[in-house]
């Protein structure tokens, strides 16, 4: 190869950024997210800030902001060559984080950095987030496509977001009313929502020896290893909304990075739990990654959230009637244990 004249031109593609490719992908995304403005969005596409409306939002209204990624689930995503999905799981995620303090989301912003910037994959994911956005009333409000070749590889990405939300004062969810007695709800999770990747990918890749993610996942009679990883991380909005409000909710815990003993005792205030493993739901993917990796079980109950995607702590008088309540609306609600004095998560099985 001739050496590069030290005299001779350079431009920024050169040196491995498009900006016409940048530019091309938010065109192709643009549509989508003006699907998800409302009344209260102020500026167009391609602001510098988004301008949010805040008048009438409530009488004391107290804003939640959270932020997170998809983590190495991307991976599997960039393997195939599809990037909605994890659009999609990157606000329903944080749409949980929200809401666990009792939060209705407002609007969300997103950043993809890639090595080697593709328009129609940058579309997609955009797509994806816009999509989830209008679904469940957030507004798209802004975002940022970096493209760093050196710092990501050419053909992978990362994605993240942060979500602003809003509750009144008096309905935060804060653990200050959870007592000893208090009924734990859990609600099922859709496979490994965006936590565990690390792991399930290498128990896949090693333990399983499949290379192809388009190869059956075992168990499976007719998912690939891509559809089983690839499912949504639920968004619990809807069905939680109706109960928001109700005095016999004492606080939620959304079941990420950790696991159940992770991420329960953050909103227990101080107190313990017993919690009976048995209750839940079992998942196949669950079972499969478990055996084939020969993860110990508290292990796994760390790494994965095992098909519990959140739960509930509930006044014990009220904790049948809420269940019941969810049921009839077509929400699966187990009960899964109880509030206890000591500290730590204490298991029943």
């Amino acid at each position: 190869m001739a050496k590069e004249s030290p005299s001779s031109e350079l431009t920024y593609r050169d040196a491995g950024v498009n900006i016409d490719a940048a530019e091309a992908a938010l065109d192709q995304s643009k549509e989508a997210i003006r699907r998800t403005f409302g009344d209260r969005v102020l500026a167009d596409v391609g602001s510098f800030g988004g301008l949010f409306r805040a008048d009438g939002l409530g009488e004391n209204p107290v804003l939640v902001a959270t932020a997170d990624g998809v983590g190495t689930k991307i991976r599997i995503a960039s393997a195939i060559g599809q990037f909605d999905t994890v659009g999609r799981c990157l606000v329903q995620h944080c749409i949980n984080d929200a809401l666990v303090q009792g939060a209705r989301p407002l609007f969300f912003l997103d950043y993809i950095g890639v090595g080697k910037l593709d328009p129609q994959m940058v579309a997609s994911a955009i797509t994806g987030v816009a999509a989830a956005c209008e679904e469940h009333g957030v507004a798209l409000l802004g975002g940022e496509t970096a493209e760093m070749p050196g710092v990501y590889p050419e053909d992978e990405f990362d994605l993240v977001g942060t979500l602003v939300g809003v509750v009144e004062r008096d309905l935060v969810l804060d653990g200050s009313r959870v007592q000893e007695g208090d009924v734990l709800l859990g609600l099922p999770s859709e496979g490994l929502h965006t936590n565990g990747y690390s792991l399930a990918r290498r128990i896949v890749q090693e333990r399983m020896g499949i290379s192809d993610w388009h190869a059956p996942f075992p168990g499976e009679e007719s998912a690939s290893c891509a559809q089983v990883l690839l499912k949504n991380h639920l968004c619990y909005l809807e069905p939680l909304r109706p109960f928001l409000a109700n005095p016999a909710l004492h606080a939620m815990a959304h079941i990420t990075g950790g696991g159940v003993v992770g991420n329960l005792p953050r909103v227990l205030n101080g107190h313990g739990a017993e919690v009976s493993r048995l209750a839940v739901p079992e998942q196949n993917v669950f079972s499969q990654l478990v055996k084939a990796g020969n993860v110990p079980k508290d292990e796994a109950w760390r790494a994965f959230n095992m098909g519990v995607g959140m739960i509930l702590v509930v006044a014990a008088d009220e904790a049948e009637g809420i269940r019941l309540e969810m049921e009839a609306a077509g929400q699966t609600c187990f009960r899964m244990g109880q509030v206890t004095g000591s500290e730590g998560i204490h298991w029943l099985d």
